[in-house]
């Protein structure tokens, strides 16, 4: 992805978010000059991995395939000093734009349509060897629990979530405009915690054609 296109992504989402009236803590829209200004008061943000993440999956069509996440608060399994046991998550899904089948070792996560479109997931069951079964699924939507057929087509309006277990494949997308989406999760950890049904690329390479606008959460300056 190039700079400038992130740049972009990251000025709508901000936007939007102001336009769904949820407001987001200062950190996230610091540019990178003012990260350079701040110390080791502010370490718990960049161990615990808060801020932006911004992914096309490796497929260099984010408006097709592609998510954007801002980590608003979340706990740190490696550190014995973190007691937060909960973690936090802003989304941003455009009108179409799918969320690749995976998912998540350790985290349990509710997903809650905050605003805009409708939110469209279909989940299946994993197998002992990461393979997609074809067998029904326990879904937990805002305290009801049923069985539904493998894949089945589940919509969220806003103010709707579901609840997703470690274990169990989902893939998302908005439908009649751009959604935000909440997550509210166990501790959350990116960098190991997904299992993709299909090989993508998580992290996007980077082409430097513009400064940084905010910088993602692998990139802020070194302090301490």
């Amino acid at each position: 992805m190039k700079r400038s296109e992130i740049n972009r992504i990251m000025s709508e989402a901000v936007s939007f978010i102001e336009a769904e009236k949820f407001s987001i803590p200062p950190f996230v829209t610091w540019t990178y000059d003012q990260w350079k200004e701040k110390n080791s008061e502010y370490d718990e943000i960049k161990k615990n991995m808060l801020g932006w993440d911004i992914t096309d999956f490796g497929t260099d069509d984010f408006a097709n395939t592609g998510l954007l996440m801002i980590t608003i608060r979340n706990g740190n399994q490696k550190d014995p000093n973190n007691k937060k046991t909960y973690a936090e998550k802003l989304l941003i899904s455009d009108d179409g734009q799918v969320t690749p089948y995976h998912f998540h070792w350790s985290k349990m996560e509710d997903i809650i349509n905050r605003g805009g479109g409708t939110l469209v997931i279909r989940c299946y069951n994993s197998g002992e060897n990461g393979e997609m079964l074809d067998t029904p699924v326990t879904i937990h939507t805002d305290g009801r629990t049923f069985e539904a057929p493998a894949g089945e087509r589940i919509e969220l309006k806003r103010g709707e979530s579901i609840t997703l277990p470690t274990g169990q494949y989902h893939s998302f997308w908005a439908e009649g405009g751009k959604c935000l989406i909440g997550e509210v999760s166990t501790p959350n950890d990116d960098t190991i915690d997904n299992r993709f049904y299909e090989k993508v690329g998580r992290f996007p390479q980077i082409e430097e054609d513009e400064p940084i606008l905010y910088p993602l959460f692998s990139e802020y300056p070194n302090w301490g």
